[in-house]
């Protein structure tokens, strides 16, 4: 059978893996392969975006983790004796090994982080159906103990995973020419031969091309703080870390054949589908249990009669073209989530925004209290927010004060669910300029010189290093007549774009029916969980993603509501959300109002 790469680090192995993923699968497809892992570092950031690419180019997606084991329970966290944790690759079978996995990779950030995030054994016992697991690399538990000499240890693991595991399990063969490598793949054969668990080879991939060496070397100097040359305790001892062709793996175990070749046989056990463009709506209660499109058209025609005197047939023509169209493509919930919370933040004088984006277009939102906005007095429409032909879903752009966002999003959270709610992430790259700077930190030059080279990049949105090169010509001097300067803008350019952490999303939410753990792993940012997929990912999966966007004009604009009350009369309160004429020039200008403090120094402005 083909060979098949089932040891992989994509770029989401932030700052260690080097593997991008698009040149990562073309260089598959180059080379005749017709299935690929991936495996990043105790998270699945990328298995979205790595499965639609794989998929694109008529290759096999394997999805999977390199996890860390506890040596004891996840939940003991004392350093002398929990600092040590084992590498655990685990691929999914199927969906059932899917949801297994990202089961266990959230518990191991929510349970089980210590330095990084780990599993143990009492998971694995609990989520190995589905799953296919490998021994690991020499930070393996089998390989650990079979380095300090204690060959009985390994071969009581060895049948501890088998015991779970069954054929699913896999004592993992690496060769890159390390010294310690080459010294238990004796004792892994013999474990082989005496347990009967089949030997696979891997090669621990982190960068796709064997030059690319370099590029990774400085991600780990960027990642510890380091400069090329110095001890890391990351750095690997070879350059064999890459993408290799199934040749060059047969030359690496001569005297293996089959420990290749199962790697076919294991990619063929391997099929995950991911569904795409179904909407998962979270779970509505409506009251005393009204049927829920009722409900809401109910709420609709409500809010309609209390806005509009008499409203015209152009309105409930409009109104009952709306309720169809939302009905018919089955997002009546949606629209009840939303308002419920916006009715929440409203009841607790929480400042909310009028509604803006394509969302203000729809009556149906107007008249239930979502927006604040008449579209049809507007003449807004509203299909550029929801037609029969849309594929994905509406989405509805909701400000909240800036201080008081947290207290809507509590109230979420108490409504669904801790578990049925998460943040969602995001991930801060190396731009430009940002790349130059790091990577001339890790190449050891003069500060001097790269800030140089950094501000010559023009300070513009999207721009990049190519870009720069040739929009300016001193740059394109430097690079063209400074050997040290090319090097730095060189090895600039192959990092640039790469995620170099992870962090929480301004304004994302998501909102699940079932546990958010059930349909996406999770990870730990800042104490609070976080989805490990983006919301593009997220939306692709047709999972409920909120935007509750933090905007410092409605808090400035509660605030001058009090200083208006305090300082200018008793019980005057401007409503911001009150219609008036906007063609009214004259009235525009009554409405400038000017916050002053002691000094007389405006404050504010607002219009």
């Amino acid at each position: 059978m083909a060979f098949t790469h089932l040891h992989l680090h994509t770029e989401y192995s932030l700052l260690d893996g080097a593997c991008r993923i698009e040149p990562l699968l073309d260089a598959a497809v180059a080379m005749g392969q017709t299935s690929v892992a991936v495996t990043d570092h105790g998270v699945m950031y990328g298995a979205i975006d790595f499965y639609k690419a794989a998929k694109a180019r008529g290759i096999n997606p394997i999805i999977g983790c390199e996890c860390y084991v506890s040596a004891r329970s996840r939940h003991d966290k004392q350093h002398a004796l929990d600092s040590e944790r084992y590498h655990l690759v685990l691929l999914c079978k199927n969906n059932v090994g899917y949801q297994n996995l990202i089961a266990m990779v959230s518990k191991a950030w929510t349970e089980g982080f210590y330095v990084k995030p780990r599993i143990d054994r009492e998971l694995l016992e609990k989520h190995h159906e589905g799953l296919i697991a490998l021994s690991g690399c020499l930070m393996g538990e089998v390989p650990r103990a079979l380095a300090r000499g204690d060959y009985e240890q390994a071969k009581q693991t060895v049948l501890w995973y088998k015991s779970l595991f069954g054929e699913d399990y896999y004592i993992e063969i690496q060769n890159h020419g390390l010294r310690e490598q080459l010294e238990i793949m004796g004792g892994l054969v013999s474990l082989s031969k005496e347990t009967g668990v089949k030997l696979v080879a891997t090669n621990d991939v982190h960068y796709v091309k064997k030059e690319d060496a370099q590029v990774q070397r400085v991600l780990i100097c960027i990642q510890t703080n380091h400069v090329l040359g110095e001890d890391t305790g990351l750095e690997f001892e070879s350059e064999e870390f890459y993408l290799k062709s199934e040749d060059e793996m047969r030359q690496a175990f001569p005297g293996l054949p089959d420990a290749v070749s199962i790697t076919g046989e294991i990619a063929a056990k391997c099929h995950v589908e991911f569904e795409f463009g179904k909407t998962k709506l979270p779970h509505f209660e409506v009251p005393d249990g009204e049927d829920h499109f009722e409900y809401f058209k109910r709420k609709c025609y409500e809010g309609l009669y209390r806005k509009i005197d008499n409203p015209s047939a152009e309105y409930t023509d409009r109104l009952e073209y709306e309720l169809e169209i939302i009905n018919r493509m089955g997002y009546v919930d949606y629209y009840l989530i939303v308002h419920d919370f916006i009715r929440f933040a409203k009841s607790k004088k929480i400042p909310v925004g009028p509604g803006r984006g394509s969302g203000a277009g729809s009556l149906a939102a107007f008249c239930i209290g979502i927006t604040g906005i008449n579209p049809i007095k507007s003449n807004l429409l509203f299909e550029r927010f929801l037609t029969p032909e849309s594929v994905s879903m509406p989405d509805f752009d909701v400000d909240f004060c800036y201080v008081r966002r947290q207290e809507v999003i509590d109230y979420v959270i108490g409504k669904y669910g801790t578990d049925h709610v998460a943040q969602i992430v995001t991930f801060g790259t190396l731009a430009a300029r940002a790349a130059v700077r790091h990577v001339g930190r890790a190449l050891g030059m003069a500060y001097g010189n790269v800030d140089t080279v950094a501000k010559l990049i023009p300070n513009e949105l999207k721009i990049t290093i190519d870009k720069a090169l040739q929009k300016n010509p001193e740059l394109r001097r430097l690079y063209d007549t400074n050997e040290e300067v090319k090097t730095l803008l060189d090895l600039s350019r192959r990092v640039e774009g790469m995620p170099r952490h992870a962090s929480t999303h301004a304004a994302g939410v998501v909102i699940t029916r079932d546990p958010v753990a059930s349909y996406v792993p999770l990870a730990v940012n800042d104490d609070a969980a976080v989805t490990q997929f983006t919301m593009t990912a997220l939306e692709e999966l047709g999972l409920l993603k909120m935007d509750f966007l933090g905007l410092r004009t409605l808090t400035v604009l509660d605030e001058v509501n009090c200083c208006f009350r305090i300082n200018v009369t008793d019980n005057v309160i401007i409503n911001i959300n009150v219609c008036v004429d906007l063609n009214d020039i004259l009235l525009a200008k009554l409405l400038a109002c000017y916050v002053l403090d002691d000094s007389y120094n405006i404050l504010y402005i607002f219009f």
